[in-house]
């Protein structure tokens, strides 16, 4: 007989990891016992030679699909002659943490269930199991047992009862486990009266959208605002009451089948709508696609998600056909707000917040504990031959439900640290060990309603991750309200506190995801980042570690008359760049024509008399201008539409480049810019307009990285910020730099855009600690 002790920390809590131990052991037969703590899950087992290694090496091997084992320790101890395996009570340790799952999309064998007229739960809209469902925005603390969830409340039934301490069950300690008899339930209602409930409010529901009405949906983590995407007129009618003009929303189709018939998709894009995360999924739309032009104003792409739980999809199912069919058009899902608010988690605060915008509710009463957007992801392909190991396809755009709050795993330890983001995009980071917890979306903080939910976040976070931080990372820009949080609560509890340069965390977030620890050539491109010298960085080439940075080249400043206000009109900020350059206000160009006599004569001296007009290097800017030059679009909506029209038209077979040129460690813009100028004028058509454009960046930026390689031998390029949106650009200078021998490392757990920033805050934070 012989015994170990065994410790595995990871996510193995809320995954069916000690019902897999308990089957594991009875079928060895393996005696001794099972137990979660804060710190993970512990076991005692005895059991001769051969069971027991056996059952230590499958532990591992046969482990379950949702569990991710990140310590694995074993020591001999001697036996205590158990008789029987049993599992314990959990167990709260005092500053111990475990890493959470993520909320799970419906399982196969309950989605079999819902739909099985046999199953006690058929079509009871919160059915899942040990291996899907709710756990990151229905849990308040750890250890992930019933009473520290949203589903306290719920007191189970005799026969959820037996199955959740049934070990053989794969309901066993499913913390979220309900029936129709004891779960929560759905209702409709408008205007403070309900009109249905239960199986009669889906049907309801279900013949509003069908009549081209917009319903509010209480779904996993927030309200979503539904309408049928294949309605011109009720797409219209949400844009307007959302006040959202022209940002592409989301959708959700029932199955692949659907999915198909809409966009291309390939294995790979198929295997990420399949995921247990089930992310929405940017597709290219097909040309016979049904779904409406206002869905996704000039756009090829469409954002596409499938049903992830049980209630989306009994919104597609007619219930009076017995097999399992989907008869509702694709829906519109957005995030169920006001513009730029955070979305509504609460039934009371959506009854107001939403009431305007949706005809009528469909609600439930299980509570969020933590609101969480949806997740955005596309499927970047990465054939260099000259490349790195890590061949991932998934390119994140907003990392949030079903990733977070997995964390990333950094090279190094760090101290508990707290990194308070960006002002767009905003998430923010803790770290505790080795991990860091990217926090899921919080959105642009820009409002008092975001700021809340940014603080609410953190508190969150630092409760259930036992973090206490030694010091608080912030953006350098002194107006953020991330910064400013940060600022009063270092003030308040007397933390010191690290300013981080925008562009350096960009780097540094990319740096961290893959593990690197020596400087590299980083390429920081976006739209607006607060540089040392006080001006508008964005088009930055940096010499970089975590430590420090050396600008060894940027894009060359540009006036941006207005700051924001030139942001919202790329009018502006091309006529700026052209009066920067010396060139003139040809009448021809769009630009000129956006504004009349008195309103250039304005600009021009605004201009002049250098009146609120912030110097920038912005590459994002620079996209705007090249794209109001070519008539693509002189105002916007939202943020990056311009550069994304414009990329949009960009012709795949053109390889001419205009001439952007290196000098004294700038980018200059004069000759490209005359030569796009020149060809608008000549009628070129568009499409090779935008080519050029996006050739000659990616051509120039080889040029930088090839001269910096001469200059200090480095050959890993990272490429971060919210530029490298840009696929066009991306595979263009992906090639270029391939082509040269450089290894180039782009994200692939954490988006590009400022949503990965804190990531990169945090890691610099750790290195200037450590000194």
């Amino acid at each position: 007989m012989q015994a170990a002790r065994i410790h595995i920390s990871g996510i193995v809590q809320g995954v069916g990891f000690r019902p897999f131990v308990y089957n594991l052991a009875t079928r060895l037969g393996v005696k001794g016992w099972v137990n979660n703590t804060s710190a993970g899950v512990d076991i005692h087992a005895e059991g001769d030679e051969a069971a027991l290694q056996a059952f230590i090496e499958k532990l591992s091997s046969e482990k379950p699909a949702l569990a991710v084992i990140d310590q694995f320790t074993v020591r001999e101890i001697a036996p205590e002659q158990f008789t029987t395996f049993d599992i314990q009570h959990s167990t709260a340790i005092a500053g111990a943490f475990q890493p959470i799952s993520p909320d799970v999309t419906i399982c196969p064998d309950c989605l079999r269930e819902l739909f099985d007229p046999s199953d006690r739960r058929y079509r009871y809209p919160f059915i899942n199991c040990t291996n899907c469902g709710p756990r990151f925005t229905i849990i308040k603390d750890i250890p992930y047992d019933r009473p520290k969830t949203t589903m306290a409340g719920f007191p189970l039934c005799a026969d959820c009862e037996k199955e959740y301490k049934d070990p053989t069950n794969r309901r066993f300690h499913a913390q979220p486990v309900a029936c129709s008899v004891c779960g929560p339930h759905i209702w409709l209602e408008s205007h403070n009266t309900q009109h249905a409930t239960n199986e009669d409010a889906m049907i309801e529901t279900q013949r509003l959208l069908a009549e081209g009405k917009i319903v509010a949906i209480k779904g996993l983590g927030g309200f979503h605002l539904a309408c049928d995407a294949t309605n011109a007129s009720a797409v219209s009618e949400l844009r307007a009451r959302k006040l959202r003009v022209d940002k592409p929303f989301a959708l959700m189709m029932p199955d692949l089948e659907t999915v198909e018939r809409h966009c291309f998709i390939s294995d790979d894009e198929r295997e990420l709508l399949q995921s247990t995360a089930r992310p929405i999924v940017l597709l290219k739309r097909k040309p016979e696609s049904n779904i409406v032009e206002e869905v996704s104003p000039k756009q090829q792409w469409l954002g596409v998600m499938l049903p992830y739980t049980p209630l989306h999809y009994l919104l597609f199912v007619d219930s009076n056909v017995e097999r399992l069919t989907f008869n509702v058009s694709p829906l519109v899902l957005t995030s169920g707000n006001l513009s730029e608010e955070p979305i509504a988690t609460d039934n009371d605060d959506a009854r107001k917040r939403l009431s305007k915008l949706a005809d009528a509710f469909l609600m439930h009463n299980r509570d969020i504990h933590i609101r969480c957007d949806d997740s955005v992801v596309r499927v970047f392909e990465d054939n260099r031959k000259s490349t790195i190991e890590n061949r991932k396809s998934i390119y994140p755009i907003r990392r949030s439900r079903g990733y977070s709050p997995f964390p990333v795993k950094l090279p190094f330890d760090v101290p508990q640290l707290l990194a308070a983001g960006s002002e767009l995009k905003n998430t923010f980071c803790i770290t505790n060990g080795n991990y860091a917890f990217l926090s899921h979306h919080i959105g642009d903080m820009e409002n008092y309603e975001t700021l809340q939910s940014f603080e609410q976040g953190v508190e969150h976070f630092e409760k259930l991750f036992r973090v206490k931080p030694v010091a608080i990372a912030h953006d350098m820009h002194p107006n953020y309200l991330a910064t400013r949080y940060a600022l009063e609560r270092a003030e308040r509890e007397g933390l010191p506190l690290i300013a981080v340069q925008h562009h350096h965390a960009h780097v540094a977030a990319c740096m961290a995801e893959h593990g690197l620890n020596e400087p590299v050539i980083g390429v920081s491109f976006d739209g607006t980042g607060y540089g040392e010298d006080g001006a508008i960085w964005g088009g930055e080439i940096l010499v970089a570690d975590y430590a420090s940075y050396q600008r060894a080249a940027h894009l060359e400043y540009f006036p941006l008359p207005g700051g924001d206000a030139a942001i919202k009109r790329p009018a502006r900020t091309a006529l700026a760049l052209l009066w920067s350059l010396g060139l003139d206000w040809d009448e021809r160009l769009a630009p000129v024509t956006e504004f009349c006599a008195e309103d250039q004569v304005t600009l021009r001296v605004q201009l002049e008399k250098k009146i609120n007009t912030p110097q920038t290097s912005s590459v994002g800017r620079l996209f705007d201008a090249a794209a109001a030059l070519a008539g693509v679009r002189q105002r916007v909506n939202y943020e990056g539409q311009a550069a994304i029209e414009f990329e949009a038209l960009a012709d795949e077979a053109e390889a001419g480049g205009y001439p952007f040129e290196l000098s004294q460690a700038r980018v200059q813009t004069r000759s490209a810019v005359e030569a796009l100028v020149a060809d608008v004028l000549a009628g070129v058509p568009l499409p090779k307009i935008s080519a050029r454009f996006h050739n000659g960046i990616a051509n120039v930026l080889r040029v930088v990285a090839l001269e910096i390689k001469g200059q200090t031998g480095i050959q890993k390029v990272v490429l971060s910020g919210g530029v490298w949106q840009n696929i066009t650009l991306l595979r263009r200078t992906l090639s270029l730099l391939g082509s040269d021998g450089f290894k180039v490392y782009i994200h692939r757990e954490v988006p590009t855009n400022d949503g990965g920033l804190s990531l990169g805050q945090a890691a610099i934070a750790a290195s200037r600690l450590r000194g």
